[in-house]
């Protein structure tokens, strides 16, 4: 086969959710990475909103031999900003600690209760994600994360209604991060974005300070892979280049993840 026949070849996708889970899943993390795999992709990032990934990502990894990358989501079922538990995940391999998500409206972020969970972080190089806070929070977030020391964020579908940073905002927030556009937010049982706009936020960015991922695995959606292969064809589309596609779905999430 060639080159052309496999479009995800050395992708990254950093966002999918996966059984088990409290919500119906479309494929379980074995069968992500499984999938994924037979694409030729390079590593997938496992995602829950109530518990750790990072054990289940172990298994995955060992059964499927392809990289699956955990971590942990601060929600109030982990007991929101619990060090404790980043530091477990951490001791377990996992790579991303993601900020509240749909805790986010109940948990106030302080320098106190982040101090702790930051210095894990940047001890274990880990990667900080910003998960649903509002662009207020996040830049909040962003000068205790600087004076922690830690090199490696991401803020998550910056677009989408739960975020809601507009073009400035995230121009401000690119200067010191990635910015994850996912393609979720396209979907019509979601935000139902116009793909443009995520083209034209690429294009005011630059692709060096973004990537793409897919936030896919809820049954009612496509399957990761083919959400991925959807999610670049639009993007060429709206005049996205492939190389840029290229910088976004496997150099950015490498230096991020795998580097």
């Amino acid at each position: 086969m060639t080159n052309k026949e496999y479009l995800l070849q050395g992708f990254i996708d950093t966002h999918i959710h996966t059984a088990p889970d409290i919500k119906p899943r479309i494929l379980n993390d074995i069968d992500a990475a499984l999938e994924a795999k037979k694409e030729r992709m390079q590593a997938i990032v496992i995602k829950s909103h109530v518990e750790s990934t990072a054990g289940r990502a172990n298994i995955a990894e060992a059964v499927s031999g392809f990289k699956v990358i955990g971590g942990i989501c601060l929600n109030s079922s982990v007991g929101g900003l619990n060090s404790e538990a980043v530091k477990v995940t951490a001791r377990l391999g996992g790579k991303i600690v993601w900020f509240p998500t749909i805790s986010a409206p109940k948990i106030h972020i302080n320098y106190e209760n982040t101090e702790d969970i930051l210095n894990i972080i940047a001890e274990n190089d880990l990667v900080l994600a910003s998960g649903h806070l509002k662009p207020a929070d996040i830049f909040k977030l962003l000068d205790y994360a600087k004076s922690a020391g830690i090199k490696k964020i991401v803020i998550n579908h910056p677009l989408t209604g739960v975020v809601g940073a507009n073009i400035d905002e995230q121009k401000e927030i690119a200067k010191y991060t990635y910015l994850e556009h996912c393609f979720v937010a396209c979907m019509e049982k979601h935000d139902n974005l116009d793909p443009q706009l995520i083209a034209d936020a690429i294009t005011e960015i630059g692709p060096e300070r973004c990537i793409m991922a897919t936030d896919f695995g809820q049954v009612h959606n496509q399957r990761p892979v083919d959400g991925i292969k959807m999610f670049v064809n639009s993007m060429l589309k709206y005049g996205i280049k492939k190389r840029d596609i290229n910088k976004m779905c496997i150099e950015n999430p490498f230096k991020l993840f795998l580097e």
